[in-house]
């Protein structure tokens, strides 16, 4: 009996042993490739360095701190003081993220400076099989400024979601595409530049035809594989009302073969024209939202087509291929 407990002890001890060195090693590895995008480009993929970097949790988790991240992407640089990511060991796939603001944004072509500010910004994602089944970002207390000379309020809000969710009756695995719904929420919006107070906006999107493995979607012909595929952005519903006014807009795009966007977006509105005024002026507030009815209300069909942009049958503007 005693040799029992003696082995079994032992193996119980070799087993922790593997365990912490697996765990330590793996802890290793997700240092070094968060380390090595400090060396990317900014400009194929984003650089992104940590002026600290965490990583703990040991022995049944990983939890990553990036404290003082500094990411680039072309002319635009963003700092943000802290961010957190972490998983359990037996489920990687679902990993929960959260980030301390305010986030220093700054553009280096135009010389813009902004800074956008939260109470708590959190995120997750949840992968199956590299497919998407869910991935959610969730602010509160925001408040986007314009910085480069003191501080003015741009926009706030005291909530905003977005959230993509697999679609899984459009899954076609043997042509290795999925289709995702999108939807956004922003709730008592105040925007001072347009007069916007208690203003809220709802958004729900479809996406077709796109690769069910996220790792590649940093193809860089991912958007010419998708129009092979048949890819369609279906704006299923965007609705936007504050205490004056109403906007409804949805449609369908395409890509055709030259790479171009084809399809329409029909607009229906109140109160949004007027509002607007001097920020988009004539003849282009009438191209955009069409005349108005004898109730006051607007509509109009926004078209693309052979790399135009059409107002009803008037081409108004021109857009490069995509691919």
């Amino acid at each position: 009996m005693k040799k029992r407990i003696i082995v079994l002890g032992s193996a119980v001890v070799l087993i922790v042993v593997i365990w912490s060195v697996a765990w330590f090693v793996l802890a290793g590895m997700i240092r070094q490739n968060i380390e090595a995008q400090a060396m990317a480009d900014g400009v194929s993929e984003p650089r992104v360095v940590c002026g600290t970097l965490n990583v703990s949790g040991f022995p049944f988790r990983f939890n990553v701190r990036c404290e003082t991240a500094q990411i680039a992407m072309g002319d635009i640089a963003v700092d943000v003081p802290e961010i957190r990511a972490g998983f359990v060991v037996f489920s990687p796939t679902a990993i929960r993220l959260s980030a301390q603001g305010p986030l220093q944004l700054t553009d280096g072509f135009t010389g813009t400076r902004n800074s956008v500010a939260w109470s708590a910004l959190d995120a997750s994602i949840r992968l199956n099989d590299w497919r998407i089944a869910r991935a959610s970002v969730s602010g509160k207390d925001l408040q986007w400024s314009d910085t480069l000379m003191g501080e003015t309020t741009i926009a706030q809000s005291p909530l905003v979601e977005l959230h993509l969710f697999d679609i899984p009756e459009q899954h076609d695995p043997q042509r290795g595409l999925a289709a995702l719904a999108g939807y956004a929420l922003a709730n008592e919006v105040s925007y001072p530049g347009m007069t916007l107070t208690n203003a809220a906006a709802e958004v729900q999107l479809e996406l077709t035809g796109l690769p069910d493995d996220i790792r590649n979607w940093g193809d860089p012909q991912l958007l010419l594989l998708m129009q092979q595929a048949g890819a369609r952005l279906n704006i299923v519903s965007i609705h936007a009302t504050d205490a004056d006014s109403v906007l409804d807009a949805s449609g369908a795009l395409t890509l055709d073969a030259q790479g171009l966007p084809d399809g329409a977006i029909d607009i229906k509105s109140v109160g949004v024209a007027e509002r607007l005024g001097a920020m988009l002026a004539e003849p282009w507030r009438t191209l955009v939202f069409g005349t108005p009815a004898e109730d006051g209300s607007f509509a109009n069909q926004i078209r693309f087509s052979g790399g135009s942009v059409y107002s009803g049958l008037v081409p108004i503007a021109s857009v490069p291929p995509l691919f």
